[in-house]
């Protein structure tokens, strides 16, 4: 995979003046012109873009075209863990009847985008956009398979830039209390360099060993933790070691999520020696997860995600094989796929994991904040 842009995508983590760039590389996998990158938390909106898309897009946001644009509300709608584009929501007449592209994108040039939204478990909700010029034609199938192949890396690491508010920290301690979450850097012993206070308060989930070393209480998840941290340098590959992993209580129910982001490049001059931070998010266990939880977390392909929310759902494996028109032993590989990537040996068991996962997570309003 892009080995170099997925370093320059977790750089861009704790370096935000570097996600122009990161933007500009996406859209040459496309062919198309930029991207632009927009967080929103309790109705505060920060973005970027690609350098050449500035103007337009500050214009989007001051003029007051993205207030009116419903194009991000369509892809949280859809709750799809993919990049998706104009045809997925849209026939031809309605895009054409459509305002925004009509008033907005087309006059300037453009008219053809993938994006994706990330409707994260701390209230950020992010929107990534790939924009491509209206005489180019649509983003092609294949152009969006490469995107989604990505999307695991910029989920980890725009959480982290929307916690920041795009913006920069001068050191380690000031990156941590910004983000309003347990967080803590780690070298690739699992030695913590600096902790956060909210971090402290996270007993029933870390044991804190000596040496300033710590332990993470579901064993399962502390295997994952150390799996990822040993792998080589430089590699972030996701089959190389899981990097978003449960924590479970004594009773067996996931109430935390880690997130593992490597510091890569540049961010080193914030963090120094140190090898990723650990970021700790809520779960909620009110209903089933939705399939983009699920990604987020296990970083799992659709057809994975489908059948571990499906399981949760109560659907037997037979079941779940009629529904997507697949064979019994297409699922169980599926299943299979699920149980490696959430440290799960029996499917009783990623039954009641999923079954205990689920995010208490507001529906999106028209601005792109929670109700």
């Amino acid at each position: 995979m892009h080995d170099a842009l997925i370093d320059r995508i977790y750089e861009s983590s704790f370096v935000p003046e570097n996600w122009p760039g990161v933007l500009d590389d996406l859209a040459a996998l496309t062919d198309a012109s930029g991207g632009l990158l927009f967080a929103v938390r309790d109705k505060v909106l920060n973005w970027t873009s690609s350098d050449s898309l500035g103007p337009v897009f500050q214009s989007y946001v001051s003029d007051g075209w993205f207030s009116r644009c419903t194009r991000r509300v369509c892809l949280f709608s859809r709750n799809q863990p993919s990049f998706l584009v104009e045809h997925d929501f849209w026939t031809p007449d309605e895009l054409d009847a459509n305002p925004i592209y009509r008033d907005f994108f087309r006059p300037r040039g453009l008219g053809w985008s993938a994006g994706t939204g990330l409707m994260m478990p701390t209230g950020d909700n992010i929107v990534f956009s790939i924009e491509r010029a209206f005489d180019r034609g649509p983003i092609e199938l294949e152009r969006v398979h490469a995107l989604n192949a990505l999307r695991p890396h910029l989920a980890r690491a725009a959480l982290i830039a929307a916690r920041l508010g795009l913006r920069s920290a001068s050191t380690a301690s000031d990156a941590l209390a910004a983000m309003g979450l347990p967080a803590l850097v780690l070298d690739e012993s699992a030695t913590v360099i600096e902790a956060n206070a909210l971090m402290q308060e996270l007993d029933e989930h870390v044991h804190w060993r000596a040496l300033d070393r710590i332990v993470l209480r579901d064993a399962t998840a502390d295997a994952l933790l150390r799996r990822a941290l040993s792998a080589p340098p430089g590699n972030t590959d996701v089959d190389a070691g899981v990097q978003s992993f449960a924590l479970r209580a004594q009773d067996g129910r996931a109430s935390r999520v880690g997130h593992l982001v490597p510091i890569r490049r540049a961010a080193h001059d914030i963090f120094g020696r140190s090898y990723a931070v650990l970021v700790i998010t809520p779960v909620t266990t009110r209903r089933a997860p939705p399939v983009e939880l699920l990604r987020s977390l296990f970083d799992l392909t659709p057809s994975e995600a489908r059948v571990a929310r499906s399981l949760a759902g109560g659907d037997s494996l037979d079941d779940i094989a009629a529904d997507g028109g697949v064979s019994r032993n297409t699922v169980r590989a599926q299943l299979r796929q699920v149980m490696d990537k959430t440290g799960c040996t029996r499917q009783a068991e990623v039954t009641a994991l999923m079954a205990n996962i689920a995010i208490g997570q507001p529906a999106v309003t028209a601005d792109g904040s929670g109700r």
